[in-house]
């Protein structure tokens, strides 16, 4: 055996060592979370981890070495305080908008015992999932009436993050205001631009001068807040009773049979489910999309869903999405063999039931 076999032997069994000292480092730290979760500490002390550094550089008798291992600290330190933010998060669900918005609705439905996380947009709620803030966010996919929300879709394609369920949500829309107003009073109405173009008959009809806004419970609380019997909100009655409003007019959608798709996002792809979802790219050829079609059928699912999305910084080509229904895991794994044979890139973004 010569010097270098006998170097990586010897790496090989100090790096089996510091696995075990790893999993043992990361049990207090669990301690350490329960610690600041029943007292309320910050998880980032930047005082103890100066000392840690200090301290413990100091037995490290190479000085050529102090300065890795310094940083080796730091690097293991950053990764505790990770796993931290990640055990505190855990029943933590991001959502888009304020509380009463629709997507607080969903949530409440879906995790009626989460700690939900308002934050101002969907690019937001993304990045919350993926940097361990939040462990689901809950985001709107797609309505009956209005179609997809095509900003999400490319949030999807661009982050590394999975759909593990889809939850449909029966919206019925209605105006409402201060109270003491009365219909005839309302000339100004502000909500989101998808319940503004839900509600476009009924409000055409009552000439109202539209306002669009972030999202209808924003709309809400603005309402609430100038508390001006000229203006009124389209939102949800949850939301009427959230912000101190009343409902001027039930039910104004235009279609009654009004709902909207919201997905769950994590970074964790679920095993199973009824139904699971595809991003893919394909050769600018003729004939490239009618194989994946084709390679669809001939697996035995039903293509419930088919989008396309412009690729970024890819000028004039496109990427799918596509929700497919039916057969088993393994039918499933055959097919994204075959996807991998035909397309240029294929992921799996969900398994999920419905």
């Amino acid at each position: 055996m010569n010097q270098l076999e006998q170097a990586r032997i010897r790496i090989d069994e100090v790096d089996r060592q510091m696995a075990a000292l790893f999993e043992q480092r990361m049990a207090a730290v669990r301690q350490v979370i329960e610690y600041k979760q029943a007292t309320g500490m910050p998880i980032l002390d930047t005082g103890r981890e100066a000392q840690v550094i200090e301290k413990n550089t100091a037995l490290i008798t190479d000085e050529v070495l102090k300065p890795y291992y310094a940083d080796l600290l730091r690097a293991q330190m950053a990764l505790s305080r990770q796993y931290q933010a990640w055990v505190l998060s855990r029943d933590v669900v991001a959502h888009q908008g304020v509380e009463g918005a629709y997507s607080h609705i969903a949530l409440r439905h879906l995790f009626p015992r989460g700690r939900a996380l308002s934050l101002s947009t969907f690019d937001e709620v993304f990045d919350a999932v993926a940097d361990g803030r939040a462990a689901y966010g809950v985001i709107p996919f797609e309505n009956s009436n209005a179609g997809d929300v095509s900003s999400v879709l490319d949030l999807l394609y661009r982050h590394d993050l999975h759909i593990v369920q889809m939850y449909d949500l029966p919206v019925r829309h209605n105006l409402l205001g201060v109270p003491g107003a009365k219909l005839r009073d309302v000339t100004d109405v502000f909500s989101h631009p998808q319940a503004l173009h839900q509600s476009d008959d009924f409000l055409k009809k009552m000439d109202f001068v539209t306002h669009e806004w972030p999202n209808t419970a924003k709309a809400a609380q603005y309402v609430a807040q100038q508390n001006d019997p000229s203006k009124a909100a389209v939102a949800s009655a949850e939301t009427a009773e959230l912000y101190g409003l009343t409902v001027l007019a039930e039910g104004i959608n235009t279609d009654g049979d009004n709902t909207t798709r919201f997905v769950v996002i994590g970074r964790e792809l679920p095993a199973s489910g009824d139904r699971f979802s595809l991003l893919f790219t394909v050769d600018n050829k003729p004939g490239a999309l009618s194989r994946v079609v084709q390679a669809v059928a001939e697996a035995g699912f039903n293509m419930e869903c088919i989008k396309s999305r412009p690729r970024p910084h890819v000028p004039f080509e496109y990427y799918f999405y596509i929700e497919l229904v039916g057969g088993h895991t393994p039918d499933r794994d055959r097919l994204m063999d075959r996807m991998n044979e035909i397309c240029q890139q294929v992921r799996l973004l969900g398994v999920y039931n419905k």
